[in-house]
């Protein structure tokens, strides 16, 4: 059998986001033990630079060995045990997939539903948070990947204290992309994906627990059900307590060699400089779509500027037309999920696919292959829209 090469793709879909060369570069270096002084010391400079990226002081602060879903488990699994209430928001997949998670710990899950596009309501989850004053945990998406919409995090962390509850997070496609304050809105347990604006390959969920999350952990009545989700042992590996750091697993190491890289890039460029980054080429991208005549799902208010939802124009066969892109352009877009199947594609402008070059290719192969297609779209605008924002004095 031949080796695998894969063929060089332009990544604008939901996830995962092209990979920085420094990053892949970082991956090639040479394996160490998982208990290696060296190792050790990376590890130690890795959750150093992730309490940055999460803009938190808290000790339990890691790369959980897996990718985003697993992080997610995580949380859940330490913090919510047979028998407790967990209000949880869904206006999107993921928040889908919490609701899924409170169930298989044997919790009860409230459900505040919203339509897939919108915002959290705020009013409906302070309703839930009233009618049921022994729920423990509130659990949200702040950036919900399946629709582009941003939760205002903030005030629902500021609720569920005020009520006395814990939160847990999908940070997932927020980290690195858009304002995030773990300390600063009180987040209790929040979870993330090393694939998306931290330019980084798929398979490593940086995760973090506030003080008050750990003593929940510690105070448990019974086991966490996943071992190898079980913070409790985990910790003893990432945290050597002034003593021997204690065998978990083996830690998928050259992944990690990559993450660390990747918040290396995040801390010279900037915390602050990335989130501008990051919504400058969404401007962008939204003028150029906006002048080609597309329209966008998410109100401008809501949206996300690092997962762009474009409502797919009549008459396109939206599968053919994202095959054309990556035959013809070798770029990736995303489909639609749930709700939304087959009615919006979604772009992603993530860490390393988050540049003047990826917005302008975009929108010249978007116009080509929607021509190609028959579609209805202004031709010849959406590149002069876009640079003006790009390329503003």
């Amino acid at each position: 059998m031949p080796s695998f090469n894969p063929p060089l793709r332009v990544l604008m879909g939901p996830g995962p986001s092209d990979v920085h060369p420094r990053v892949l570069a970082a991956m090639a270096r040479p394996t160490i033990g998982h208990l290696d002084p060296a190792f050790q010391a990376l590890m130690e400079d890795m959750k150093d630079m992730l309490r940055y990226a999460f803009r938190t002081k808290n000790r339990l602060t890691m790369p959980a060995s897996g990718p985003g879903s697993v992080g997610m488990e995580t949380c859940f699994v330490n913090l919510v045990e047979p028998g407790d209430t967990v209000i949880v928001c869904q206006n999107g997949v993921f928040g889908g997939r919490m609701k899924e998670n409170v169930e298989r710990c044997g919790a009860t899950a409230v459900m505040v539903i919203d339509d897939f596009g919108k915002t959290v309501d705020l009013d409906k989850v302070k309703k839930a948070i009233a009618d049921n004053p022994k729920a423990k945990v509130l659990a949200f998406v702040h950036a919900e990947t399946s629709t582009g919409a941003r939760a205002d995090a903030e005030t629902l962390c500021k609720m569920a204290q005020a009520a006395g509850m814990l939160t847990i997070v999908d940070a997932v496609t927020s980290l690195g992309g858009i304002p995030l304050e773990v300390d600063a809105w009180g987040i209790d347990a929040i979870y993330s994906g090393s694939q998306k604006c931290l330019s980084c390959t798929p398979g490593l969920s940086p995760i973090s627990f506030s003080a008050r999350a750990e003593q929940v952990i510690k105070s448990r009545n019974r086991k966490v059900q996943s071992w190898f989700m079980d913070m409790s042992l985990i910790m003893n590996y990432w945290e050597a307590q002034g003593g021997a750091r204690t065998y978990h697993h083996t830690a998928p190491i050259n992944s990690l060699y990559g993450l660390h890289e990747s918040l290396v890039m995040l801390k010279e460029e900037g915390l602050e400089a990335a989130w501008a980054r990051h919504k400058k080429n969404h401007m962008a991208l939204r003028d150029g779509l906006v002048a080609m005549g597309l329209e966008m799902l998410v109100a401008e208010k809501d949206r996300l500027p690092q997962l762009n939802a474009i409502k797919i124009p009549a008459g396109v066969d939206e599968a053919a037309a994202r095959k054309r892109l990556l035959t013809d352009y070798n770029l990736e877009i995303g489909a639609g999920l749930g709700a939304l199947a087959g009615k919006v594609w979604r772009i992603g402008l993530m860490g390393a696919s988050s540049t003047p070059n990826h917005v302008t290719l975009c929108l010249a192969a978007l116009e080509g292959t929607l021509a190609a297609a028959g579609a209805k779209i202004n031709r010849g605008v959406a590149q002069d829209a876009a640079r003006k924002v790009l390329f503003a004095s």
